[in-house]
């Protein structure tokens, strides 16, 4: 739009410029539309609304069978259209053009933009004169650039003029003019898009308005403040001057944003000079870099740093510009990606299935249809002369046809057609339409687990911003099979930079790519994450049996099936996330409105524990993203696996990179690396107490975090004679021998009714002899191995404990005989005393605890159920509702189960009382953990 009118001749008497309106018109206007671009067919179109005739469009030749938009639209209303290559030769007119342009019969030429000269026997030839756009507030900033200018001269107003026009450059006497104000980020397209375009095609239908009605000034322009700047079509006259203050340099790269873009020259250790162009600069409040790696630009006498975040670049004066994207070649990338970019090989294209051909030919077809010309993997989008208007036809053209979700930028990224068909299969591979996901190459270090007749690749490396990387001096830590206690494989061993860089990532994409996807786009991709787990659930299933040890018909509809569960909940919440109006008094006579906004907290870390792997790093997360924030996990360090595997299903998905990562690694380095991290800002934790309390501290110590706690419980279990007996023996087994014991809800005493207690016993023995202790991945057993040795070795020391106090050890207590693994049998203690260690702590094994009670007094039963530090879960068994309602009323626990036990729902809320913690995952209440409440007042 930047232009200027270029005229070859001097002005006729009528066009001289006065200080008075134009003389009332003697016939009706017939215009003559002089130029190109959407800008000038707005114009055609918003003129014809108000019922002006238009005689003519005159516009350029069309390029590689290419028509201006301008004479699309005006063929399209009738409109005679002209296309000239050029109207002067040797600067002199060439008669048979003026000839064509005098045919229409014009009595007033509007150049809404036009690249051409135009002869002044065009310009002075019709009764009305011409008027013309400028895109600045003249006579600042006249010449082609003059956005560009406004911009990079720092200027508070933008704005533009109608003149009319005279044989000078952008000289005329001034019709109308408008303002705006410059905003601080606002860019060259920005400026455009907000005002200089929407009401500048308002305004040069208002000046035709106004030259019909005969009320159009002539106001002579001042040469006072008068600037006529350089072309910045013209190369060199795009390379940035990097030496000068900060907010020069800002300026002159906003000003060339995103067209063409400021040039400058990295200066390479090996001595190569590599030209970039610089887009998306801001002003950062910075004044040292900490962790920066130096690149150098050449004639720079200051410094520049890359980090994660982009390029800082160092002014005169010590402060900072940040650079989000740079463009190399064709190819534009994050800014912060710059060496990583540099140090790799061009992509190794995509092998297409058949499928894939067939979309690679019809999204050649759309590029075709747009450019006019054949297209190859080198074509270059722009370079072939595509417009604004051309880059929304293709994206929407793209999205209907092949329906991938793409916008403007995918494009601006990737150029190239070759770059942009690999971009759009891999979304298409991460689609919703069936497991397209599988034919995406592993990039990434993994071991192929060969069981169940399957063979199931995982990835053993460190989750970072969208990538799968060693960790820090390639630190790895081995996973062990608990079924033989073979090493599986090694995986990542993260360190406290590689938390940082994983904090760091999750950062970016919470200010950056996050926000910018709505709630209900968030949880469309939260769907689409739980299809994908449910056809895997198989191989997730697997994953957690050889990992963890856990049953796998257990691991299939508990830990794979809850978690799946739990995505598609939070899904649903996504979009109805909300605040409320509040009536407050005000000070009259002014009126106040009050509002609360829920607004998601930023950073999260997550550690979860070893019992159930993918089902604590489900309920967590769902609720953690499906808030709008961005998550850092450290699963457990001795199963990580299925969380990795759940990283890479997130790939497929089309979860932007960052907003998902996954540290692998030890408590007491990664763990407390999140606990400590200033930039984290919610911790949610579960696992033992005296770890939590740790986690809390950090957390305070740090920078205040808000966490959640599910921690250790010591639930009561409490069986009364009226209950139904067989039910409360199987419940009440699976109370204690669900998942091996290893379950935070487990039942950890059982508190039984003197008059059923001995034949209730009796009947827990026979049905522990009837359990298949073995292989988890047999669909018969029932009892698998315990997650780890250390583990195993702890319930050991338990019994141990249990029988030296004086508890009546019945069956069990400990290691399977003549069985590799890390097998334990089910334990059953009788006879356990309040006083008694067993009594007191949690086992989180398959061990029994059972004390007698007698019925006539329920308060004492409350006390010793109670007496407790722990309060996550409780239970009771009767046919009396009303003692069942008492005891619920009167327990102090989170969760109370009647009749029945592990009865737990996604849509529930859980978590504890006491020592076992605060906070709840799942339900609607868990949102709240990720959430922060804003509250704004406004008087009015």
């Amino acid at each position: 739009m930047g232009d200027p009118v270029k005229s070859d001749a001097k002005t006729n008497g009528f066009h001289k410029a006065t200080n008075g309106h134009h003389q009332q018109q003697q016939e009706e206007l017939k215009i003559a539309i002089i130029g190109q671009s959407n800008f000038a067919a707005e114009v055609l179109e918003l003129l014809l609304e108000r019922d002006h005739l238009i005689v003519g469009v005159f516009t350029i030749a069309d390029k590689a069978a290419r028509e201006d938009v301008l004479a699309t639209v005006a063929r399209q209303h009738g409109i005679p259209v002209f296309k000239f290559s050029a109207w002067r030769r040797k600067g002199v007119p060439i008669p048979e053009v003026l000839e064509q342009y005098r045919s229409v019969g014009a009595n007033l030429n509007v150049l809404p933009f036009c690249s051409q000269f135009i002869p002044m026997e065009v310009i002075d030839g019709t009764a009305y004169g011409s008027i013309c756009y400028h895109p600045s507030i003249l006579p600042l900033h006249r010449g082609a650039s003059a956005i560009s200018w406004t911009l990079i001269e720092g200027d508070e107003r933008a704005g533009f003029s109608i003149f009319w026009a005279d044989d000078g450059l952008d000289t005329g006497p001034i019709l109308l003019q408008k303002q705006c104000p410059v905003y601080g980020d606002d860019t060259l397209d920005t400026l455009y898009k907000r005002f200089l375009y929407p009401e500048g095609v308002t305004a040069m239908a208002e000046a035709v308005d106004m030259i019909a009605a005969g009320t159009a000034p002539k106001i002579p322009q001042t040469e006072i403040g008068a600037s006529y700047d350089p072309a910045l079509f013209r190369e060199e006259n795009q390379y940035l001057n990097l030496n000068q203050p900060a907010v020069r340099i800002f300026n002159f790269i906003r000003g060339l944003d995103s067209v063409p873009g400021a040039l400058a020259v990295v200066q390479m250790e090996d001595g190569e000079q590599v030209p970039v162009r610089l887009y998306g600069a801001s002003l950062s409040a910075r004044r040292s870099m900490v962790n920066g790696k130096p690149i150098q630009f050449k004639g720079s006498t200051g410094s520049a740093f890359v980090t994660r975040e982009g390029i800082f670049i160092t002014g005169t004066d010590g402060s900072l510009v940040r650079v989000r994207r740079i463009k190399r070649g064709n190819r534009v990338i994050p800014a912060g990606e710059w060496f990583e970019q540099m140090g790799t090989t061009k992509a190794t294209p995509l092998v297409l299935t058949e499928k894939e051909q067939e979309q690679d030919t019809l999204l050649r077809s759309i590029w075709k249809s747009i450019l006019k010309v054949e297209i190859g993997p080198e074509t270059d989008f722009f370079a072939c002369g595509a417009g604004s208007m051309d880059v929304v036809r293709l994206v929407e053209e793209v999205k209907d046809t092949l329906e991938v979700p793409i916008d403007n930028e995918t494009l601006f990224m990737a150029p190239m057609y070759g770059e942009f068909l690999q971009d759009v299969i891999q979304r298409l591979r991460s689609g919703s339409n069936g497991d397209r996901g599988t034919n995406i190459p592993l990039d990434f270090k993994h071991v192929v687990l060969k069981a169940n007749r399957r063979q199931i690749a995982v990835p053993t490396q460190l989750f970072i911003n969208g990538r799968f990387v060693d960790a820090e001096g390639a630190k790895t830590i081995p996973i062990v099979n608990p079924t033989n206690e073979q090493v599986i494989c090694d995986v990542a061993n993260a360190s406290k930079a590689d938390v940082d860089d994983a904090v760091q990532a999750a950062d970016e994409a919470f200010r950056g790519v996050w926000t910018s996807i709505s709630a209900r786009e968030r949880g469309q991709l939260m769907y689409r994450l739980a299809e994908l787990m449910e056809q895997h659930r198989e191989e997730l299933a697997t994953i957690e049996s050889i990992d963890s040890g856990a049953v796998y018909t257990l691991a299939l509809k508990t830990h794979v099936g809850m978690s799946i569960d739990a995505w598609r909940y939070y899904a649903g919440w996504a979009d109805k996330i909300e605040g409320s109006t509040i009536p407050v008094s005000p000070a009259r006579p002014n009126r106040v409105l009050t509002f609360t906004k829920k607004e998601p907290i930023g950073v999260c870390a997550l550690i979860t524990p070893w019992n159930y792997p993918l089902m604590m790093l489900s309920w967590k997360m769902a609720a953690c993203i499906a808030a709008g924030n961005t998550v850092v996990i450290k699963p457990a360090q001795v199963c990580p696996l299925t969380a990795l595997k759940f990283a890479e299903l997130t790939v497929r998905a089309g979860f932007p990179p960052g907003v998902i990562n996954v540290v692998t690694g030890t408590g007491s380095l990664a763990g407390q690396a999140l606990a400590d991290h200033p930039v984290v800002r919610k911790l949610g934790f579960t696992g033992s107490t005296p770890i939590g309390k740790r986690i809390m501290a950090s957390c305070a110590e740090s920078n205040i975090k808000k966490c959640s706690m599910e921690l250790g419980g010591k639930s009561p279990l409490v069986i009364f004679a009226d209950c139904d007996l067989e039910k409360a023996v199987r419940l009440g087994m699976s109370s204690v021998f669900f998942n091996k014991g290893e379950n935070c809800i487990a039942a950890g005493r059982l508190f039984v009714e003197d008059r059923i207690h001995d034949e209730f016993v009796r009947k827990v023995i026979r049905g522990i002899k009837t359990m298949k202790i073995g292989d988890p991945l047999d669909r018969a057993t029932a009892h698998g191995p315990q997650n780890h040795r250390a583990h195993l070795e702890k319930l050991q020391e338990y019994c141990a404990i249990g029988v030296k106090e004086g508890a009546k050890l019945l069956y069990g207590g400990k290691r399977v005989a003549k069985m590799e693994g890390l097998f334990f049998e089910p334990t059953v203690f009788t006879d356990v005393e309040d006083h008694m260690y067993i009594a007191r702590e949690e086992s989180f094994g398959p061990i029994m605890v059972i004390s007698k009670f007698h019925a006539s007094d329920f308060d004492a039963l409350v006390a010793r159920a109670n007496s407790t530090e722990y309060g996550l879960a409780s239970g009771v068994f009767t046919q009396d509702i009303a003692k069942a309602l008492r005891f619920a009323e009167r327990v102090e626990a989170g969760t109370v189960f009647v009749n029945t036990y592990n009865k737990t729902d996604v849509a529930a809320p859980f978590g504890g009382f006491k020592q076992s913690g605060f906070g709840k995952d799942l339900g609607k209440e868990a949102l709240n953990e990720y959430l922060k409440t804003k509250c704004v007042t406004v008087e009015y």
